[in-house]
């Protein structure tokens, strides 16, 4: 696992993320509170932890560039992942109201955070109101995705599970455009996907080649292809909807 590395290497006024049409734009107020707020930039590499379950972490971050999943674990190491976190997605929000974290995140890629202390989240709250709304946003948003991850397990079947988790990745990337002529680099292995859905590693592996057999996905070399839009969404039983224009910090 890689180290994390200090840097602070991309200002605020030139962020990437300002680019994406799913994500607001600060106003100049917003702006310069934000670049006070920043604290720095971590570099980590693919299997780092970001946090640790029931650590106390002393920073927030925003996820520049890469992937990282958040998941809890057994006592006897068997592990649920949650949910997945993508670019201009808030990490450790948890700590700053519990204190510790109840699950843990792990980097998937090569990655490059934003990192806020967390002692000054409550001057977010105090002088910027409109930011603070935001980060209550993106706390209600993660709820809804585990709202759907959760009817996902309980009541998909198995091959619904694996053709929803798929267009979900797809559908959130593509928001923050990680896709190119309907491809995304997407580096789960099957052990990520059956610690995603509830499944074994054997079922997952038979689920997803059936997936496979019905001509809408094409999955190898970590590149994920949709090429039957239509049929993976009727498997999923789900519907292609733009992600709306939403806040980061």
């Amino acid at each position: 696992m890689s180290k994390k590395n200090a840097l602070q290497t991309v200002p605020c006024e030139s962020c990437p993320l300002r680019k994406l049409d799913t994500l607001r734009e600060f106003d100049e107020d917003e702006l310069a509170f934000v670049k006070t707020f920043k604290h720095g930039e971590l570099t980590i590499g693919p299997g780092a932890p970001i946090v640790m379950e029931e650590s106390n972490s002393p920073h927030l971050y925003t996820v520049l560039q890469g992937l990282a999943f958040r998941y809890k674990t057994l006592p006897d190491g068997r592990r649920q992942i949650l949910n997945y976190a993508m670019p201009g997605d808030l990490v450790g929000l948890q700590s700053s109201v519990f204190d510790a974290m109840n699950h843990g995140v792990e980097a998937l890629t090569d990655m490059l955070l934003c990192v806020f202390p967390r002692d000054r989240l409550w001057s977010l709250y105090t002088k910027r109101p409109s930011l603070a709304f935001d980060v209550t946003w993106l706390a209600a948003r993660e709820e809804q995705l585990l709202d759907e991850h959760l009817l996902t397990v309980g009541r998909r079947t198995a091959l619904e599970r694996v053709a929803f988790v798929i267009w979900h990745l797809y559908r959130r990337g593509r928001s923050v455009g990680l896709v190119t002529a309907n491809k995304i680099v997407l580096p789960l292995t099957q052990q990520h996907l059956a610690d995603t859905l509830g499944l074994s590693l054997v079922h997952t592996n038979k689920t997803l080649k059936k997936l496979r057999a019905t001509g809408c996905i094409a999955w190898a070399d970590r590149v994920l292809e949709i090429r039957d839009q239509d049929k993976l969404l009727e498997i999923a039983q789900m519907e292609d909807t733009e992600e709306a224009r939403r806040p980061f910090i």
